[in-house]
């Protein structure tokens, strides 16, 4: 396969991911500003939606404020934030369309269709919580239809395991990071953990990332900060938790070596992540701080994404 394909597949599978994120993380922050403000505490959960998508340094260059007009439009239209709902349904159309024949006419139609309504939706925009409700669940099914579709229709050569690599990378790094905020930014100091606003934003948290019904499958007790970062972390039932997401890039990277014949840095460092979380448990990484072993991730999750460039995509 050629890099070019090979990469227009892996951003294309990132594009899909990233715009199904980025509008769950705006419907949680929606249902939280919604509770009545003894809930909602003194936290900006606007501004910890910025922060959670990782573009709250450039939101501030352009506003003044982070508040619901301003971060909604900034996340979900704005031409000039690269993250937007629109732009990652543009980049993700014109990487489609470079590797059209190495697509199925399912993945093709969906990505197509997802552009065409955004069409329709930025020229009258959501004037109210319903339409804009009705925006990000448009937003949300169609990643799902493409990830089925990819799922269900294609072969499993090359292009289906770079797809699945796209999709795996870009949702570890999703999950680590509303994670952190979490952790690190959202809960005001002076509340308690297990407090009201505590078990509402565990809430929401749970719903972005869609875990809420399966936390209670796997631990049937109420919300906790520990089990909470257990299961999003090192739980590999889960499909959006970090060890699963591993898992799963380790197997695509070794089809991928045993296609082309060779193994090398990505399939080590990919191995090596793998390997770290398979060994550790929530007293190791409290005891270390959550905040310092996510950051760490991050940052490992985003070598993988440049050695895997190096190695295949240039």
């Amino acid at each position: 396969m050629l890099s070019r394909t090979a990469e227009n597949l892996f951003w294309l599978a990132r594009y899909v991911e990233r715009a199904e994120y980025i509008a769950r993380t705006i419907e949680a922050t929606l249902r939280v500003t919604a509770l009545p403000a003894a809930y909602v505490g003194k936290s900006n959960e606007w501004e910890s939606a910025l922060l959670t998508a990782g573009v709250s340094q450039s939101f501030f260059d352009t506003y003044a404020e982070a508040n619901e007009q301003n971060v909604v439009e900034y996340l979900a239209f704005a031409p000039a934030n690269p993250s937007s709902i629109r732009n990652c349904i543009e980049a993700a159309r014109l990487n489609s369309r470079s590797v059209r024949t190495a697509l199925t006419g399912e993945m093709w139609d969906t990505i197509n269709g997802a552009w065409l309504e955004l069409q329709g939706v930025w020229s009258k925009g959501t004037s109210s919580r319903d339409e804009l409700a009705r925006f990000l669940r448009f937003v949300q099914e169609a990643s799902l239809r493409f990830d089925g579709s990819a799922y269900r229709t294609m072969l499993r050569n090359d292009a289906y395991w770079f797809s699945r690599m796209g999709v795996n990378l870009e949702r570890a790094d999703n999950t680590a990071r509303i994670l952190d905020v979490k952790y690190h930014v959202l809960l005001p100091e002076e509340e308690h953990v297990g407090g009201p606003l505590d078990f509402y934003q565990w809430s929401s948290i749970l719903r972005s990332v869609s875990a809420q019904t399966a936390y209670h499958w796997v631990y049937r007790e109420t919300l906790k900060p520990w089990l909470i970062a257990d299961l999003l972390i090192l739980n590999d039932s889960l499909p959006r938790s970090l060890a699963s997401c591993y898992g799963n890039l380790v197997r695509n990277l070794d089809q991928i070596g045993v296609a082309y014949g060779r193994q090398g840095p990505s399939q080590r460092h990919a191995r090596g992540v793998r390997n770290r979380l398979e060994h550790s448990n929530m007293n190791d990484i409290f005891q270390h701080g959550v905040h310092e072993f996510i950051q760490e991730f991050i940052a490992d999750n985003a070598r993988l994404g440049e050695i895997v460039t190096k190695q295949y995509l240039t």
